[in-house]
């Protein structure tokens, strides 16, 4: 890594988020889709013949550019990106390295190759140039949300897989050491002692694990960074309670670096890195706080080997205030998870209404500090099965629960549901998928 280039990128990226004006961010962000859709529509076949007859000049013209979605840019992957890969081979090399279990090493020694099932289940290919990941040290100091005050960062990675981007962030003033999550506690926990780890990066679902483990962890841990999945404000109180440290949350997805931490803790769009575009219910564009997006469509700003312009995501989150760090990018107040994690119901009049998952967590987690972990999984409409994993088994939760959720449904004119609650184990997967809470079967009948 150039280090002349390290700090370069690093006082850029501070500098866009703590003193661009909202005028000076989407006039950034217009010359870089500009700049994207040239390269895209001169080095791929797919956007060339997928935009022919469209330019870009003004906004309205980005916005009438027609959307891709995960299957369409797996079908066309051979096409779609602009350095010549090919989606059989690449898929055969990833393929063999989660075998292997070998998840370092660049393909044809220029390109760390991503492969994500996702939440649905359908694999998708991310492609990103080495000359990217080398930068990521830079990119992590200005954008995780870490005081430098804890420099040098001593960060345990815990996450099912790992990849050759995430080593390249290690540097002089940070060192990240990686575990599996499926590695036992206590290992996760001499890990944490032995090499006096001071940030802790770490999935929400494992560190409701670790909880019954918190008094075994001898250092003072200065941070906790959570990702890959929803991080609900309930369990960030506890995390934060158990641990005595703050939590900060990365919103990161295999299509790019969504949002980050500002000082003050709070989850900001990463606007420099991509534009994302919200929209309600009715499919209305969303420019204001507190109105729950129901799609997403975002555009990768610095990925031009697989160029990702105006791609759907099933991600559903809220906007948030200004907030009192002085940053213009757009903060976030929810991630509200995906839109297959919808739990629907029918009203009293016979109408069927969806209950969002962050109003389901809030009810079981309310219900118990012994609850562990659960998942919710529905099969048809109105009726739900609720796995609970306690710390140490009390019947009891389960009449308490269902009376908790039949009252607050009941606010929402849902009188009849059926609600199967069991207390079992729940594991984390064995393999790379994200551990889901929520599982929604009704499109699969």
């Amino acid at each position: 890594m150039n280090p002349f280039v390290a700090v370069w990128d690093f006082v850029r990226l501070v500098w866009h988020r703590r003193y661009h004006s909202k005028k000076r961010i989407r006039s950034y962000q217009l010359r870089q889709i500009k700049k994207l859709f040239a390269h895209a529509t001169t080095h791929s076949p797919f956007y060339r013949q997928l935009y022919q007859g469209h330019v870009i000049h003004s906004w309205d013209d980005v916005h009438n550019l027609p959307t891709i979605d995960k299957q369409t840019m797996m079908e066309h992957f051979s096409d779609l990106n602009t350095v010549g890969l090919n989606k059989d081979d690449v898929i055969s090399y990833a393929v063999q390295k989660e075998r292997d279990k070998d998840f370092y090493g660049y393909y044809q020694d220029q390109y760390v190759i991503g492969l994500s099932s996702g939440t649905s289940g359908n694999k998708g290919i991310y492609i990103t140039p080495k000359a990217m990941t080398k930068r990521l040290p830079a990119v992590f100091l200005a954008r995780s949300g870490l005081p430098l005050s804890a420099l040098p960062y001593r960060i345990l990675f815990l996450l099912r897989v790992f990849s050759q981007g995430f080593d390249d962030i290690n540097a002089p003033l940070v060192s990240l050491k990686y575990l599996s999550t499926m590695e036992p506690l206590d290992e996760i926990v001499t890990a944490i002692n032995d090499n006096r780890i001071n940030i802790l990066m770490a999935p929400p679902s494992l560190l409701r694990q670790l909880i019954t483990k918190a008094d075994e962890i001898t250092v003072s841990l200065k941070r906790i960074v959570t990702y890959a999945e929803v991080l609900y404000p309930d369990d960030k109180q506890r995390f934060e309670s158990v641990f005595a440290t703050k939590v900060i949350e990365i919103y990161q997805a295999s299509e790019g670096q969504i949002a980050s931490a500002c000082k003050e803790g709070h989850l900001h769009i990463n606007e420099d890195l991509v534009y994302i575009e919200l929209f309600d219910e009715e499919g209305n564009r969303i420019d204001t706080p507190h109105v729950k997006g129901h799609r997403m469509v975002l555009t990768n700003l610095v990925n031009v080997a697989q160029p990702l312009i105006r791609y759907e995501m099933n991600d559903m989150i809220v906007l948030d205030e200004p907030c009192p760090c002085g940053s213009k990018f757009r903060r976030i107040e929810h991630v509200l998870g995906r839109h297959d994690d919808l739990l629907y119901f029918m009203d009293q009049n016979g109408q069927t209404r969806y209950i969002f998952p962050d109003l389901f967590v809030r009810w079981i987690i309310v219900s118990s500090e012994a609850i562990r972990e659960f998942q919710v999984r529905q099969r048809t409409v109105g009726s739900v099965e609720i796995t609970i994993d306690m710390m140490g088994e009390d019947e009891r939760i389960i009449p308490t629960l269902t009376s908790k959720i039949k009252q607050e449904l009941q606010a929402f004119d849902i009188i009849e549901s059926e609600l199967e609650i069991v207390l079992a184990p729940i594991k984390l997967p064995v393999d790379k998928n994200k551990f889901k809470r929520f599982i929604n079967e009704i499109d699969k009948q």
